[in-house]
């Protein structure tokens, strides 16, 4: 197999995505040891993986997809040039790290057939090599597919896997998460919640989460919060007025490193299909988690912990709108998950049996 010594991975995707394309880059790491490994990302994700066992350095790219960013662009190939990868690696299969990569002069250019949807495109032209990614991506773990383009690189094994790495929780972020846990009631449990999605077909009824609450409360000495990003606070707001026992809000009061810290000194989360589901996987937390329009075969998080739910509608996995969405606004994918079903899972996982 062919050595490389210092490697350029793009993943200018979401969250959720870049702490699952991690594992990958564990993979990545695995096969060339002795590799320099820059991921380049997006702003918004830079925490989660800056500070990582698994990569060396963070490159942060910039843009906004409808404006002109030529400048920016020529301005990103310069400096990829200066840094003389030999390896770039897609885990995006996005044109502008594509036409970077290109741009740079990296010798070996690798992405795959398809990435997300099952339209092909003409990105992989940029690329020396592509990688057929040729089976029905709804039915196999995103994770893993970010991990087979690695392995159609290296030539490893599907007996090979790896799981997610996050970074390290710095002793600040937990201090962050013991001030912030401080506010809330005395109790024997704590227990996080998530309770917007990034799209409305992703987001179980406000009315669902009280009641899961207010069960809970009865059943457990327990204390909640809400975590979410900034855009998040009022939503969670109406989620926490509908419930009859006191809940936090901290939402967009935690960078990453601090979301990871609370869900480690967390008992269990209950929350939707969301990046924060993700980061909450990678650090073990006991977790209940509710699907809507999207498939848990496709984004179960990678977690022994973990239990998921879904309704299995014939319509889903879907990509509609939420306004073509036939039994909006009341989706059938979330209204027919029933809180006692979240109820019986939670229990669990707090007596012990995750």
């Amino acid at each position: 197999m062919k050595q490389y010594k210092n490697i350029l991975v793009n993943a200018l995707v979401n969250l959720g995505d870049v702490v699952l394309t991690t594992g990958a880059i564990a993979l990545l790491k695995k096969a060339y040891p002795e590799a320099r490994i820059t991921m380049l990302v997006k702003p918004v994700v830079r925490q989660a993986v800056e500070n990582n066992p698994v990569i060396d350095e963070v490159m942060v790219f910039d843009y906004k997809p409808k404006e002109n960013s030529w400048g920016q662009m020529r301005a990103m190939a310069k400096d990829l040039k200066k840094r003389q990868f030999d390896l770039s690696i897609s885990l995006d299969r996005k044109l502008r790290p594509a036409l970077l990569a290109f741009l740079a002069r990296i010798p070996e250019r690798v992405g795959p057939s398809r990435v997300f949807g099952p339209k092909k495109s003409r990105v992989t032209w940029l690329y020396t090599r592509t990688v057929d990614i040729d089976y029905d991506l709804d039915k196999t773990l995103q994770a893993d597919t970010y991990q087979n383009i690695v392995r159609g690189l290296t030539g490893q094994g599907a007996e090979e896997r790896e799981e997610p790495v996050f970074a390290r929780i710095t002793p600040e972020a937990q201090e962050r998460a013991k001030e912030l846990l401080e506010k809330l009631p005395q109790a024997e449990k704590i227990i996080a919640l998530c309770v917007k999605g990034t799209f409305p077909l992703k987001t179980w009824p406000k009315e669902y989460f009280a009641q899961v609450v207010e069960k809970l409360a009865s059943e457990y000495k327990a204390s909640f919060f809400v975590t979410g990003g900034p855009g998040d606070r009022t939503y969670a707001d109406e989620v926490i007025a509908a419930c009859p026992v006191p809940v936090a809000n901290f939402c967009g009061e935690t960078n990453l490193v601090e979301l990871a810290a609370l869900f480690k000194a967390s008992d269990l989360l209950v929350s939707v299909d969301t990046g924060g589901g993700h980061i909450a996987a990678a650090c073990q937390i006991p977790m209940v988690v509710m699907y809507g329009c999207t498939s848990p075969d496709r984004w179960h998080p990678i977690n022994e912990k973990a239990r998921v739910l879904t309704s299995r509608e014939e319509c889903c996995p879907c990509t509609v709108r939420t306004e073509e969405c036939p039994s909006w606004p009341k989706p059938k994918c979330l209204w027919n998950i029933a809180p006692e079903a979240v109820l019986r899972e939670c229990r669990e996982l707090l007596q012990g049996g995750g």
